[in-house]
């Protein structure tokens, strides 16, 4: 049977090293995964890269959609360059003009960074009009792989559409289901799509009170998390994940 990977998102690099301890395949390194995940310090990536996993680099310079200024595309090309540089076997981007359409001149200059090595499109895709244009765009690009939630909030609701976008890729393109993969649903979502790999955010809580002592003074707006608590990846379910996969190469 077929090899199933399993990817874990990743926040930091002590999430990198706790994931690739419990058995990940491969993770995406991130930071502020609270805002969707945004372009990680050289200083993570350093670290993570000390950990024997595949690993992806997101490229993100903020929040909010996948239409960028100049300024913040050339920062994305000089981030993904460095991060290429210090050890990251691929690139996740994703780039859309304001309609929502794939911006393949931009793609293509990001994967002219990439060169050899692996590029994934975001879920970006999850946004665009017409998401079998945009998957062909990604195709004639040569894009390793593209990271969905089937156009729904989460993958378990969208599981027919990422099974329809796998048909449609013909294997041009690996489809990468996530987004609300749990270890209760894993088995049913390769199933149901009859994808090989899962991304998975995999969190527990973890306690930092140390800025709680005045309470005039804060660092972060309402919509963010408390700022007592931050998410860590939790290796006991990276573990049974891990474990799950393991039983259906079987």
């Amino acid at each position: 049977m077929d090899e199933i990977k399993i990817e874990i998102c990743c926040g930091s690099a002590g999430d990198v090293l706790a994931a690739a301890g419990a058995g990940a395949d491969r993770v995406e390194l991130n930071s502020a995964l609270f805002l969707g995940g945004l372009t990680p310090s050289l200083g993570a990536l350093e670290l993570a890269r000390t950990a024997q996993v595949e690993l992806m680099a997101m490229v993100r310079p903020r929040e909010g959609g996948f239409c960028y200024t100049q300024e913040e595309f050339c920062t994305m090309l000089l981030d993904a360059r460095r991060l290429l540089d210090a050890g990251a076997d691929g690139i996740v981007f994703g780039f859309l003009h304001e309609d929502g359409t794939v911006d393949v001149r931009r793609c293509q200059a990001m994967l002219e960074v990439i060169g050899t090595r692996q590029s994934v499109f975001s879920r970006a895709i999850d946004v665009v009009p017409d998401w079998r244009a945009g998957l062909e765009a990604l195709c004639a690009l040569g894009v390793t792989r593209v990271l969905t939630s089937g156009q729904a909030p989460t993958a378990p609701e969208g599981a027919d559409t990422i099974r329809a976008m796998r048909e449609y890729a013909a294997g041009r393109i690996e489809i990468l289901p996530g987004c609300g993969v749990r270890l209760n649903n894993a088995a049913w979502l390769l199933e149901r799509t009859g994808c090989r790999q899962l991304h998975a955010s995999l969190k527990t809580a973890r306690l930092d009170r140390s800025a709680t002592h005045n309470p005039c003074v804060h660092f972060s707006g309402g919509a963010c998390p408390p700022e007592e608590e931050y998410p860590a990846t939790d290796a006991g379910a990276v573990r049974r994940l891990a474990a799950l996969a393991a039983l259906a190469r079987e």
